[in-house]
């Protein structure tokens, strides 16, 4: 397995280089960038691309199949020769962020690459654009050691949790309202939260709420598992991983439907509400809130059995398996073709 991760420019000041040296004589496979990798400490030939270009022939060795993880890479991976191996394109996300036009993502679905989605929305959305009957779906799972908890009941303060990110799209602003809205009726409403950064001024966190910046899995263990409720206000997203963290700590979901939420929250551990809608989601934590301890020991059941059966073994194997099926595809000549665009 060759690993290929392209680095932006901007890296390369002196005593940068220097902590590169030195990290270079520790471990020689560590090459390029200060932040921690997930190939750290494996014996895998890691490579960086250094520079604001296109990974060409000449970067990556022959292989069996190679794969494109981001749009902006897809139209490389298209343009690679026969010999790099079948070419395959792991979905992930929705794309189009930061005023991205729609039509130059949806683009690269069109290329011939054998496509990897995480979700059903994100299966419907490309087939919206470009109908493709040889996608594989192919779901996130969640680390089942790290993120568990024993049953329990009911809080004994009502307690409701999310992800702070202001990036429009995680829909940070709808759930802040929607906590503000449902506290009239329970004005004991505690929340707990954790993000990248400290929160802005334009998007507060309710009053008395309770953040973690960067927290560690294990705090996000407990910070799930704190929790009656825990909210997912995305309006676009490619699968939403927290849902399934929560579930798997048994904690229901209240969750707009985009990512995976439809297919997971939909199986009955959690409520589905409307998408940019604080009444909508403020009525479900109300009503969540209020359940009978029974009611709420079941849902909170739902929602951990339907995390358990995500698990890394199942989207591994379905992964090679969808790998094995891009490079028949390739040997019958389906993806032969680079596509104009």
């Amino acid at each position: 397995m060759i690993s290929t991760e392209w680095e932006p420019p901007g890296r390369r000041g002196k005593a940068k280089a220097a902590v590169r040296k030195w990290l270079h004589q520790l471990n020689p496979r560590a090459k390029g960038s200060l932040h921690p990798s997930h190939f750290d400490g494996l014996d895998i030939d890691h490579r960086r691309v250094l520079g604001l270009r296109p990974v060409i022939d000449a970067d990556i060795p022959d292989g069996d199949v190679v794969v494109a993880t981001w749009w902006k890479t897809a139209p490389w991976v298209a343009s690679l020769s026969p010999k790099k191996g079948a070419k395959a394109y792991f979905v992930q996300d929705y794309g189009a962020h930061e005023g991205q036009p729609m039509d130059e993502v949806a683009a690269t679905w069109r290329l011939p690459l054998h496509k990897i989605v995480i979700s059903k929305w994100l299966m419907s959305l490309i087939d919206e654009h470009n109908g493709d009957p040889h996608a594989d779906y192919v779901p996130n799972a969640v680390d089942q050691v790290m993120f568990n908890a024993p049953p329990r009941g009911q809080q004994s303060r009502p307690t409701v949790g999310l992800q702070y990110n202001p990036v429009p799209q995680k829909g940070c602003d709808t759930m802040v309202k929607a906590i503000e809205l449902a506290m009239r009726e329970v004005p004991n409403l505690h929340t707990v939260g954790y993000g990248p950064g400290e929160p802005e001024h334009h998007t507060p966190l309710p009053p008395g709420a309770e953040y973690w910046q960067f927290a560690p899995n294990h705090k996000l263990r407990e910070i799930y598992a704190s929790c009656d409720a825990w909210l997912f206000g995305s309006r676009l997203e490619g699968f939403g991983l927290p849902i399934l963290e929560a579930m798997a700590c048994r904690t229901p979901v209240i969750a707009t439907p985009a990512g995976a939420a439809p297919e997971l929250v939909g199986e009955g551990g959690g409520i589905l509400v409307k998408p940019d809608d604080p009444m909508d989601m403020a009525a479900a934590i109300v009503r969540m809130i209020a359940m009978s301890d029974p009611a709420w020991r079941t849902m909170s059941d739902l929602a951990h059995q339907t995390a358990r059966r995500y698990t890394w073994e199942d989207a591994t194997s379905l992964f090679e398996k969808s790998l094995r099926r891009a490079i028949a595809r390739n040997l019958d000549g389906q993806l032969s073709s680079v596509e104009k665009h």
